[in-house]
């Protein structure tokens, strides 16, 4: 998701309407009727917003209660099988005494030292193939279906279906936190205590492709489900923050099993699909040590309301915190 809208709902939620009219005139609002016709529009997607967590959770009431999956097996705890063996090694290197990020970096790819983009394999080729046959099994079945995030129409809200418990927190806890922790220490990586896990799908009758946007994460693993297509490769640019953030993108090619991993405010999208299917796993990790002082969607301190479940992260009660990422 990207940073826009937040912004914006933000700017509806100041004190001074005076002061908004200013904000949005710069954003091409010329006249008092698009003043208002904006508000209209930001009232509406802030209380769609607010129907969010409650109307996610009737689905995945409905969904425990009346779904039949096609691969129960998925739905068991995450196991050592379904890893590949080389993020087995890096995750049990990373909490090995004297673990550091150079040892770290020969047991994985560094995509961009610069960008600070890494990869390895994450899952076997059967695990991602068990997994897909479930995820199809679910679109094609009558029940109801929570859009992955604001940008992506096609996909599964991994905790509606039923997998965060068994598959994605079991992953964070034990093998992502150790390595992002020397990954990227300095954006909360030994802090990641919440997350929001997703899978989109790429078709060419759906959607094709994903505009430039960052991500509501302090960190972000991508891990390529299948099947078989061509194009739709990621592209790369900086942190939102900078100027020419955009100035000479990295692409980068989707490998079956593999996960990127990357920081949440890099800028990235995906290529145009050109033929087949594509299905990825996207996980947002969240570290409420950080975000509880920064938002990173509007770089501002947040206003927090209560929400269902994780949330997006944030927690009342605020832990040791840690630096936030730094431009470089």
């Amino acid at each position: 998701m990207g940073g826009q809208a937040v912004r914006l709902a933000s700017v509806l939620r100041s004190d001074s309407k005076k002061d908004d009219f200013w904000i949005l005139r710069s954003r091409g609002c010329v006249s008092p009727k698009d003043f208002q016709q904006l508000l209209g529009e930001l009232e509406q997607e802030v209380e769609r917003r607010r129907r969010l967590g409650q109307e996610s959770a009737a689905r995945k009431a409905l969904i425990s209660s009346s779904y039949h999956p096609a691969r129960p097996d998925v739905y068991n705890t995450l196991q050592d099988e379904a890893l590949a063996p080389e993020f087995l090694a890096a995750a049990e290197y990373s909490t090995s005494p004297g673990a550091d990020l150079e040892g770290l970096l020969q047991r994985l790819e560094t995509v961009s030292g610069e960008k600070r983009i890494y990869r390895l394999p994450v899952f076997t080729v059967p695990f991602c193939q068990a997994l897909l046959e479930e995820l199809e099994h679910f679109e094609q079945s009558d029940m109801p279906k929570g859009r992955p995030n604001t940008m992506n129409n096609y996909g599964v809200l991994l905790h509606e279906l039923g997998l965060d418990e068994p598959l994605v927190t079991p992953l964070r806890e034990r093998f992502l936190q150790p390595l992002m922790a020397l990954l990227y220490p300095d954006c909360g990586g030994g802090w990641l205590d919440s997350h929001r896990a997703f899978v989109v799908k790429y078709a060419p009758d759906q959607d094709r492709e994903l505009g430039c946007h960052y991500d509501n994460a302090e960190l972000t693993l991508n891990v390529a489900l299948g099947k078989a297509f061509t194009g739709g490769a990621l592209y790369f640019g900086g942190l939102f923050q900078a100027p020419s953030a955009l100035a000479r993108p990295l692409e980068v090619q989707h490998v079956v099993g593999q996960g990127i991993l990357h920081r949440g405010g890099q800028l990235h999208g995906a290529r145009p699909l050109d033929t087949g299917e594509r299905w990825n796993l996207v996980v947002w990790l969240r570290a409420s040590a950080v975000r509880n002082r920064l938002c990173p969607m509007c770089c501002r301190k947040p206003d927090l309301v209560d929400d269902e479940g994780f949330g997006d992260g944030f927690t009342r009660e605020e832990p040791s915190t840690v630096d936030v990422c730094a431009l470089t």
